[in-house]
């Protein structure tokens, strides 16, 4: 027979157990808190704790315990149940998206370029992990993804198909571990190609200076005193990117055979570049020596290479606002299309770039070297042509959009 009534279980609270009958019992701790608990003999003598008053009241509790008898008559151990439904909860922690998608990243990056992997984390940190994270990747169905896609789906295209073909991909592989099983809920044709509108993805060139105006640029960077002034001065000469000048290495310079050797793991290809260095080139480099055992290019508090924006903000000193330090490629890639007969595969590599085709680059193997040498001395002296004369004339630098550019606009490709 029950001995306790709603008003006691609401009003008691001297410490104490306090039997309501056939082993439930209403327990209070000396702090105030009530639990409700649940004493059964199966085995020897356990305690089973079914919740806390008033989030169970005194019905709820008895309703509990008639479940729990219930459960024994049959043989089964509430307690053990308990135990093997937290084992599998916690196992499932253990296979969250978020713990997938690390694995996935830590399996591979060694093969991708730092940008590459720095791309991968910050996707995954913005978008994915805070939807997807917790959640089980067996779990994960079309609605769980499309909460991640949608709203940058219309908005950043290009980020927002990187980030489904990503998701695609951990699921991919947690599936090949025997995490999950069914189709990938991210996978676009003939599955979100039906619910989601084909990817926009417009290119936008960066601006760039024309190739005269790129001479005029490099004779007033000679005006300008430190690291981010000759880091921009190598970087038109070599028609680099960013993060390959400004951390450049004393030990990646060969000057015995006049080379610039970039490692694999410094180049967006994944493959080392060799660079032949001209004449100014190697001033520029010798300007910098004796400033840093290690870096080429040393910031300002000597503890690493130059930030990533010490370049552009040197261009804006300069007030060249209408290019970017990218753009110095194209500029260089169209000069090298319009102004010179040097042959499309030379021109490519001296820009690092895969050339087109595998068959292509099955037969061509080398790195035409000496070809790149002659087409960067033409570079060069192009450049060096393009000096301000000292009889007066306009020195000023002319975006490659402007109407009075000249020679035509270089921005027509997004080279990158």
């Amino acid at each position: 027979m029950s001995k306790l009534t709603p008003k006691f279980v609401r009003e008691v609270a001297t410490p104490g157990s306090y039997q309501d009958g056939r082993g439930l019992f209403l327990r209070v701790t000396h702090s105030g808190r009530k639990n409700w608990v649940f004493r059964y003999s199966l085995g020897g003598r356990h305690d089973l704790t079914l919740g806390v008053y008033p989030v169970l009241s005194l019905r709820d509790a008895r309703l509990e315990a008639d479940k729990q008898r219930l459960d024994i008559a049959r043989g089964i151990d509430p307690l053990a149940t308990r135990a093997s439904a937290k084992a599998k909860t916690d196992k499932s922690a253990l296979h969250s998206f978020k713990a997938e998608a690390e694995r996935y990243i830590k399996t591979h990056s060694p093969a991708w370029s730092s940008k590459h992997q720095q791309q991968w984390r910050n996707s995954m940190a913005t978008y994915a992990y805070p939807a997807l994270g917790k959640l089980p990747v067996s779990a994960i169905d079309t609605a769980e993804v499309l909460k991640v896609l949608e709203p940058v789906w219309g908005q950043h295209p290009v980020t927002a198909n990187r980030l489904r073909n990503r998701i695609e991909l951990v699921l991919d592989a947690a599936k090949a571990h025997q995490r999950r099983e069914g189709e990938n809920p991210a996978r676009w044709r003939g599955h979100l190609d039906k619910l989601l509108p084909k990817p926009g993805h417009t290119v936008q060139p960066f601006t760039a200076l024309t190739s005269a105006a790129a001479g005029k640029l490099l004779y007033k960077l000679d005006s300008l005193e430190g690291a981010a002034a000759r880091a921009c001065e190598l970087m038109i000469l070599t028609a680099t990117r960013n993060q390959e000048v400004r951390g450049a290495r004393w030990e990646e310079i060969d000057r015995k055979e006049n080379l610039w050797v970039i490692p694999a793991e410094r180049m967006k290809s994944g493959k080392p570049h060799r660079i032949p260095l001209t004449e100014s080139m190697l001033k520029v480099l010798k300007q910098q020596q004796g400033r840093h055992p290690e870096w080429v290019f040393i910031n300002a508090r000597r503890t690493g290479p130059i930030p990533s924006n010490a370049i552009g903000r040197t261009l804006a000193l300069l007030k060249i606002t209408e290019a970017v330090p990218h753009g110095f490629r194209s500029t260089f890639r169209t000069w090298a299309a319009e102004y010179t007969d040097h042959q499309r595969e030379v021109c490519e590599m001296a820009l690092a770039h895969s050339l087109g085709s595998k068959v292509e680059a099955a037969y061509n193997r080398g790195d035409l070297l000496e070809k790149r040498r002659a087409l960067m001395q033409d570079w060069e002296d192009f450049l060096l042509s393009n000096f301000p004369q000292l009889d007066g004339e306009r020195d000023h630098l002319v975006p490659a959009d402007s109407p009075s550019a000249s020679p035509p606009l270089l921005a027509i490709a997004n080279i990158q």
